[in-house]
């Protein structure tokens, strides 16, 4: 089935942090009392990477389960040392990103991208790069009622955009609950992309199916995926090796947001 839709992660898929994403946690973290040098810094820090891809404010509220008020004011200052790193040192596309949004968009396909960040976090990144023109829509995880590794980032873009039939989405993400995302909700294309925090085999685990070094290779995985089947027991180029079948996930419609939290053109 042809893919009309692909929705993108946007930090370490899309974008290259820099390292920007652990700072932003060592300093929220910090100003809780955790600090470099100490075991629960390490714990700390090893759930970050864990749960890369999960809401921001769901990994701290995970970090601190005895005190929401700690993960929330943890979260402000998090989401505040990302804005000012960007607005410091920008951030870069990964190589080829920016040739691949025109590229699909030239084949008529749309983009959404999406990221676990706050949509101030995902405004400042768009701003800086000049994407808001470049992609159909962008979504946060403030923008529906659960981010992920549930599927209603990549519905929630099916549903905005009018995609008739789930398995018309691809999706490509860096981190396990981006590639769960994908699979609960049906897409037909789920593609790990190995310039993130998770390995490879993660992805696999996750249900990819397919893995690609870096997102500048998703055109001729769309290509090669519209080809004739390949041989029995061939995999096709970039196919995750015994990837289980795909799920379907529910089909409530999310709520809609205002334009800048994600509507078509240039918005977030």
């Amino acid at each position: 089935m042809p893919v009309s839709l692909v929705c993108c992660g946007l930090i370490g898929t899309m974008v290259d942090d820099g390292g920007m994403v652990d700072r932003a946690y060592a300093e929220a973290i910090a100003t809780q009392g955790v600090v470099t040098g100490t075991a629960a810094y390490a714990r700390c820090m090893a759930q970050v990477h864990q749960a890369r891809g999960q809401y921001a404010v769901e990994v701290l509220r995970a970090m601190f389960p005895d005190s929401q008020a700690r993960a929330q004011a943890a979260h402000l200052v998090l989401d505040r040392s990302f804005r000012d790193a960007i607005g410091r040192s920008g951030v870069t596309p990964v190589p080829g990103a920016e040739e691949v949004i025109d590229k699909l968009a030239g084949a008529g396909v749309r983009v959404c991208v999406i990221t676990s960040f706050s949509r101030r976090v995902l405004t400042a990144v768009l701003d800086t790069l000049g994407w808001w023109d470049r992609v159909s829509l962008a979504l946060s995880a403030q923008d529906v009622p659960r981010g992920t590794p549930w599927p209603d980032l990549a519905l929630s873009a099916m549903l905005r955009l009018g995609v008739a039939d789930v398995r018309e989405t691809a999706v490509a993400h860096d981190a396990e609950s981006g590639i769960l995302c994908g699979r609960r909700a049906g897409a037909g294309i789920v593609a790990g992309v190995l310039t993130g925090a998770h390995s490879a085999d993660r992805l696999r685990r996750a249900g990819a199916t397919h893995l690609i070094p870096t997102i500048a290779h998703l055109p001729e995985l769309l290509n090669a995926a519209g080809d004739p089947p390949p041989a029995a027991g061939d995999p096709a180029p970039g196919q995750a090796p015994d990837a289980p079948a795909a799920s379907t996930g529910p089909t409530s419609p999310v709520p809609m947001e205002s334009r800048r939290a994600g509507t078509t053109g240039s918005s977030g």
